[in-house]
């Protein structure tokens, strides 16, 4: 016999919420791991474009952050290769050079104590949507971690190496996390990397959504009240991290070489 049947919404999200927080802890991944696992997550979902992006992630010391090394697509990047480097981009571990495009990282990371992660890629239906000159339209229910939360960066400003491309894009991303760079593409700033990986899959998502239904018709709003709730409910860290043990173990199954033998995820 159900016994809540008749249980006000608020305190089935409230129990749903304890349970969640029983039932899912750490992945019991290091750092490295999940980086490396992002990478090639990222790759499966189309995000994928030769050379172009970069994922980081602070390190333990100020100042330095982890990234993958020049000249490896992201479905090379293992545990192993990873780069730390600085602010300035020097090399402090690894072999090889960082991507010099990291440079406006170092602006999102001085602007942004909550970022431990970002990633930032050309995926092929959030490039076509920059190319329109329009932000990211969030009307779908799966789509609403991106809520009122993806910023938007109107024009261009030319390849991201010099500290002007810093200054523009840490401000254009603000207090949000994520934007869409006309253009160019798309950034997501997460407080963990499991955060950060499961946004950028979202804002590729999100923005084919967007085109198949402007190419039917006029796009539809949500009910502002309704989708900051469904924005609340789903950026939870205990939601992040079973969404991004999911993603782990399917990359784990496709890439089982980009971390140690043996590693299981919980």
């Amino acid at each position: 016999m159900a016994n809540s049947l008749d249980d006000p919404k608020q305190v089935l999200v409230d129990r749903a919420a304890r349970r969640m927080a029983e039932e899912f802890g750490d992945s019991g991944l290091t750092l490295r791991q999940k980086l490396a696992l992002t990478c090639r997550i990222l790759y499966d979902a189309g995000h994928d474009s030769g050379l172009a992006g970069q994922i980081t992630a602070r390190g333990d010391r100020p100042g330095t952050y982890y990234t993958q090394r020049l000249g490896l697509g992201f479905d090379e990047v293992t545990e192993d290769n990873l780069l730390l480097v600085d602010e300035d981009l020097n090399v402090l571990e690894g072999d090889g050079m960082a991507n010099p495009a990291n440079r406006f990282h170092s602006w999102i990371y001085r602007a942004r104590e909550d970022v431990t992660c970002i990633v930032h890629t050309h995926p092929l239906y959030a490039s076509a949507l920059s190319m329109l000159e329009v932000p990211l339209v969030i009307s779908q229910m799966d789509t609403t971690p991106l809520y009122d939360d993806c910023a938007f960066l109107a024009t261009w400003p030319g390849i991201p190496v010099g500290n002007e491309e810093g200054e523009i894009i840490s401000a254009a991303l603000g207090g949000k996390r994520a934007v869409l760079l006309a253009h160019h593409g798309q950034l997501v700033a997460g407080s963990g990397i499991e955060e950060a990986c499961n946004l950028a899959v979202l804002i590729e998502r999100a923005a084919r959504l967007q085109l198949l239904a402007m190419s039917a018709g006029t796009i539809k709003p949500l009910p502002d009240e309704l989708a900051r709730e469904a924005h609340d409910w789903t950026s939870t860290p205990k939601r992040h991290q079973a969404t991004f043990a999911y993603y782990a173990r399917r990359a784990l199954r496709n890439h089982p070489d980009c971390v140690a033998a043996g590693v299981v995820v919980r």
